[in-house]
C-alpha cells in the first residue's frame, strides 16, 4: 500500500470524528436537547431563539470533516492550497482542542479560578469531551496528511 494509501485510513477516521462534532451541532440546531448543558449555560442561552445558526455550523464542520479524504481519493486537485488548507485545519484543531483541553482541567482540578465561578457541567464537557474530541480529530487528520503526501 502506499504511504497515500495509508493515509487515506486516518482520514476516513478523522472524517467520522469530525461528522460527530457536526452530528451535535445539526442535532442542536434542530431544536435536540440532549447533553446541551455540556457546553455550559452561558453559551446554551447565547443561542436559545438562534438555535438554527448551528445547522449552517454543523454543515460546515462536516464539509471540514469530508475534505481532506475526499481531497486525497482526488490526487490533491490544486495540491499546494487542498494540502495547505487542511494542514491549516488540523492545527487549529490541535490548538484550539488541546489549549481548551487543559484549561478545563485545569479549572476543574481548581488549579484556575476563573472570575464568576464554574459552570460544572459545561466544564467537564468541554475538558472531557467537546474539545478533546476537537483535539483527537486534529491529532488524526494532521496524522493522515503527514502518511499520505506523495
Amino acid at each position: 500500500m502506499t504511504s497515500a494509501g495509508r493515509g487515506r485510513g486516518a482520514l476516513l477516521v478523522a472524517g467520522l470524528l469530525g461528522s460527530l462534532h457536526a452530528a451535535f451541532s445539526l442535532y442542536w440546531g434542530a431544536g435536540g436537547h440532549w447533553l446541551v448543558e455540556t457546553l455550559g449555560q452561558r453559551m446554551a442561552d447565547a443561542f436559545t431563539g438562534w438555535e438554527w445558526l448551528l445547522l449552517p455550523i454543523g454543515l460546515l464542520k462536516l464539509v471540514a470533516a469530508w475534505v481532506p479524504l475526499l481531497a486525497a481519493r482526488a490526487g490533491w486537485p490544486v495540491r499546494r492550497l487542498s494540502r495547505g488548507a487542511c494542514w491549516v485545519g488540523a492545527t487549529v484543531l490541535v490548538a484550539w482542542g488541546g489549549l481548551n483541553t487543559v484549561v478545563g482541567q485545569l479549572v476543574l482540578a481548581g488549579a484556575v479560578v476563573p472570575d464568576g465561578g464554574v459552570d460544572r457541567a459545561g466544564m467537564v464537557g468541554h475538558a472531557y469531551l467537546w474539545d478533546p474530541l476537537f483535539l483527537l480529530w486534529g491529532l488524526v487528520l494532521a496524522a493522515g496528511l503527514a502518511r499520505s503526501r506523495a
